[in-house]
């Protein structure tokens, strides 16, 4: 009780509590639209349909509360499905399958990374370049869609959770949420983690207090690239196939859940749970658009922007107000 008595809306919480507001608002006007709503299960299709998308633009906000960005994550997505299923057509073992996908992720992280620490090169521009590369090597694996028949794989895709009632959740969602509360406990309760904020809000300050701007920079693009590989998985699970065209543009909503999940492009403010927010808001979104049945698909991403413009003009009222208390 004395938590709630003291809590107050203030500039460091302002977003998130917009974004949990928004969500409710939405899957509000959803319940009084759509009588289907108040079904269990259409809320845990949210997460189905999006934990791929969750676990993305869970690692990416690391790079982006850095102060960085990374446009390769959705090529990477690509990428990874058609390393799974390249080596499951050649009868590697699921698990080994696995590991190798996440192996080849997390290097490609690490080489973006470097390049950026080492070389101070500007990340639009590396990770503009690691997007074509992860997108053109997709086409050296193949250049039509290979089916995924592997039986683990098909297994844990069909696998049902159930969780109240008759409703259910797949392993996707599990792994979403792991991911998740594991980027939470390391972002607030780690070195690395208070390292990642001081660098995204002051870089130079960050080195004259003797931290470790270098390696905590190759490291949260090692954890995109992960995050990326994982997405990967996950999405393999959901699609059953590899195709170098999977998930094309996703990297900008990855960024969008990100903005609209109260992170600062600026870099140096967010809360991890953010983009999940903003990826169950605007997932909501578009099943309110399908549920309506009569509207075009592209006004999920005309909604989108418009959020996206509100959200990006919050942020900048909360850095001008930040600015004015130092000045004062």
């Amino acid at each position: 009780m004395k938590i709630i008595k003291d809590f107050r809306v203030n500039q460091n919480n302002i977003t998130i509590i917009a974004t949990l507001v928004l969500f409710i608002l939405l899957y509000s006007i959803g319940l009084i639209t759509f009588p289907v709503f108040s079904k269990s299960q259409v809320f845990f299709n949210l997460l189905i349909d999006n934990a791929y998308l969750i676990i993305m633009a869970t690692g990416l906000c690391f790079v982006i509360i850095s102060g960085g960005i990374d446009l390769s994550i959705a090529a990477l997505l690509a990428l990874t499905t058609m390393v799974v299923a390249d080596l499951l057509q050649k009868g590697l073992n699921p698990i080994l399958v696995i590991i190798i996908a996440l192996g080849v992720g997390t290097i490609f992280g690490f080489v973006q990374g470097y390049l950026i620490a080492t070389f101070d090169l500007h990340p639009w521009i590396v990770t503009l370049g690691g997007m074509f590369f992860a997108r053109g090597a997709c086409y050296l694996i193949s250049i039509q869609s290979i089916v995924i028949t592997d039986n683990f794989f098909q297994e844990t895709a069909k696998f049902r959770i159930k969780v109240i009632g008759s409703s259910f959740i797949s392993v996707n969602v599990i792994i979403a949420l792991l991911v998740v509360i594991i980027a939470i406990y390391v972002g607030k309760f780690t070195k690395f983690g208070r390292t990642v904020y001081a660098i995204g809000g002051n870089q130079k300050s960050a080195l004259l207090m003797g931290l470790n701007v270098h390696r905590s920079k190759v490291l949260v693009y090692m954890i995109s690239g992960f995050a990326s590989a994982m997405s990967g998985i996950a999405f393999s699970f959901y699609m059953l196939s590899g195709y170098g065209l999977h998930c094309l543009g996703s990297e900008m909503d990855a960024i969008a859940a990100c903005v609209v999940g109260g992170i600062l492009l600026t870099g140096g403010f967010g809360y991890i749970l953010g983009p999940t927010i903003g990826v169950l808001s605007m997932g909501t979104i578009q099943m309110l658009i399908m549920f309506q049945g009569n509207l075009s698909s592209w006004w999920t991403k005309i909604a989108v922007g418009m959020l996206l413009l509100i959200f990006i003009v919050l942020q900048r009222i909360i850095v001008i107000q930040r600015e004015k208390q130092t000045v004062n």
